[in-house]
């Protein structure tokens, strides 16, 4: 009887330790974030052709998944289109807008990067990753060529769902985002023409502004004066030929011709990764020690 006694107790402890163990497993696992994929359609081809701009809403202004990716390649915006002669089309329109526009859908060298918003000045589109994957992309106007749009690394501050500009109190900025608090620039919601026209802010449709707005984090304060945690960080690159055609032009001719590559990418982010991993360091920290 003593030996079963044991026998039994030796079995149940067994038991125990590895409902404990399975415990444990599953909750390393609940731990482990998937790695979030996005499937984009790609279109069966990719070329490109100018139209009349009215002869092409007569057939297509009602569909508006066209729409939404004629004025993407055309960098402009609905009331802006309508008024152009000739505007640059897609022969094929079955693919989503990330084939249309320069960015890569995946970017090895941001995985670690939990969020980041990259503009291309030569291109005037912008791309928003998510540990290496394209969550947005869409077109902008940034700055004239009297008043660029800085380049270098950003960082998300304050933002406000309305506001108004500091170059004149008469326009009104949506969904806008400051990157750079003492120059006031920002990103929001506001008329795209075409071309870079803005006072150095990075203009985007609305539907883009609002999404980054409610994607982007702001800056966390330490006091008034005082910054103890920075925003999402923003990439802004590259140099735009305000005396050439339009970029977007040269589709026609090379369907390739704006593409952005990976290893340009990386190019652009390399010397601001450790200090994008830093700010993203101390935010997770920061997260973790607020209830």
């Amino acid at each position: 009887m003593r030996k079963l006694y044991y026998t039994s107790n030796i079995l149940l402890v067994v038991v125990l330790v590895l409902i404990s163990s399975c415990k444990k497993n599953e909750t390393n696992e609940t731990k482990i974030k998937p790695k979030k994929t996005i499937e984009h359609i790609k279109p069966k081809s990719v070329s490109y052709h100018f139209e009349k701009t009215k002869e092409w809403l007569k057939v297509n202004e009602a569909d508006s998944v066209k729409l939404r990716i004629a004025y993407a390649i055309n960098r402009t915006d609905k009331s802006h289109f309508t008024k152009m002669d000739s505007v640059v089309i897609p022969a094929d329109f079955t693919g989503d807008l990330v084939y249309y526009l320069p960015f890569p859908v995946h970017v090895k060298a941001l995985e670690e990067v939990s969020k980041v918003i990259i503009f291309s000045y030569p291109t005037q589109t912008f791309a928003a990753y998510e540990n290496g994957e394209l969550v947005l992309t869409g077109p902008t106007n940034m700055g004239r060529k009297k008043d660029p749009t800085p380049t270098g690394l950003f960082f998300t501050n304050w933002k406000a769902e309305k506001t108004t500009s500091t170059f004149n109190d008469e326009w009104e900025l949506k969904w806008n985002f400051n990157i750079e608090n003492k120059l006031g620039v920002g990103f929001h919601q506001y008329e795209l023409p075409g071309y870079p026209a803005s006072h150095s802010c990075l203009r985007l449709q609305e539907n883009d502004a609002k999404f980054l707005y409610k994607w982007a984090d702001e800056w966390i304060l330490k006091d008034k004066e005082n910054v103890k945690v920075k925003g999402t960080p923003v990439i802004v690159f590259g140099n735009y030929s305000f005396d050439a055609p339009k970029p977007w032009f040269e589709l026609v001719k090379n369907p390739k011709a704006l593409d952005i590559s990976e290893d340009e990418i990386e190019t652009q982010a390399q010397p601001f990764i450790q200090t994008i991993l830093e700010n993203q360091k101390l935010r997770e920290a920061e997260q973790t020690t607020t209830p």
